[in-house]
């Protein structure tokens, strides 16, 4: 009788043990089913498009090292949410056909937030730099507003914002408007006369002109109101990366992270 009972107890100790091995399985499952499915721990790794030469948001240093605000803007959000990423210098045209065609998740390279974008199809974050447009002209030039750019040439940027102003002008001062790739090549085209004028990110055009010593220089009262930069995504699916970028550049905010990055550049 001794015997029957403790096989009984046995087999109830055993039943026991199992359910409470399913029980740790199941809370083990669900804790990795929750990690696989967070922000930080994903394991995907954002592939983000830039342009080549846009300083002092973009550029290569002397050292041969690629720099700039929306290189160290990326690394510090990046860092404060814990996602792995790789950015592609690829040039304006070419980070916004990577984006379009999904070969890259998104794109930071001074995108200027604007409806125009946004109606087809561009997703952005929150603004992260606001910057005005200018219109620069060779040192030494007598075009001092826009009246002086009558009968005359402006050089652009493909799809920049600096382009649509000079297009929403330039009906109303009677001057004609030629596209270019990059900034390097639409600056040289003024210095070497193509040109009377160029139209460029105000803080751009201002470093480019301090550390390249270009011959060139920006009338005073020449600029727009300004708009944000912010990062872009083309895919809703996309959108936790918009999500990290934002919560994270709070906190760059908060901490001081950004505004020593701007320092690093602007001052």
């Amino acid at each position: 009788m001794k015997r029957i009972l403790v096989m009984a107890m046995c087999s109830i100790m055993a039943i026991g043990l199992l359910a409470g091995c399913a029980s740790n399985d199941t809370k083990e499952a669900d804790k990795e089913s929750t990690t696989a499915s967070g922000d930080t721990d994903s394991g995907k790794k954002w592939i983000i498009a830039t342009d080549t030469v846009f300083k002092p948001f973009e550029y290569t240093n002397e050292k041969n090292e690629f720099v700039g605000i929306d290189v160290d803007i990326i690394a510090a959000i990046a860092e404060d949410q814990g996602f792995e990423y790789e950015l592609n210098s690829l040039g304006w045209d070419a980070a916004v056909a990577a984006v379009q065609s999904g070969q890259a998740d998104a794109i930071i390279a001074g995108a200027t937030i604007k409806q125009e974008r946004i109606d087809s199809g561009w997703l952005f974050s929150d603004g992260y730099y606001n910057a005005t447009q200018t219109f620069v002209v060779a040192k030494g030039s007598d075009i001092k507003d826009f009246e002086g750019l009558r009968g005359k040439n402006v050089a652009v940027k493909n799809g920049t914002a600096g382009a649509d102003f000079a297009e929403s002008l330039k009906d109303t001062y009677g001057f004609t408007v030629t596209v270019f790739e990059d900034s390097p090549t639409m600056y040289q085209d003024v210095i070497l006369g193509n040109s009377a004028a160029c139209v460029e990110d105000t803080p751009i055009m201002q470093v480019s002109i301090k550390e390249g010593d270009l011959d060139l220089e920006i009338p005073e009262g020449m600029e727009s109101e300004g708009a944000p930069y912010g990062m872009a995504i083309m895919d809703e699916e996309n959108q936790e990366l918009l999500d990290l970028f934002n919560v994270g550049l709070a906190n760059i905010k908060e901490d001081g992270t950004y505004d020593e990055i701007l320092n690093t550049y602007l001052k």
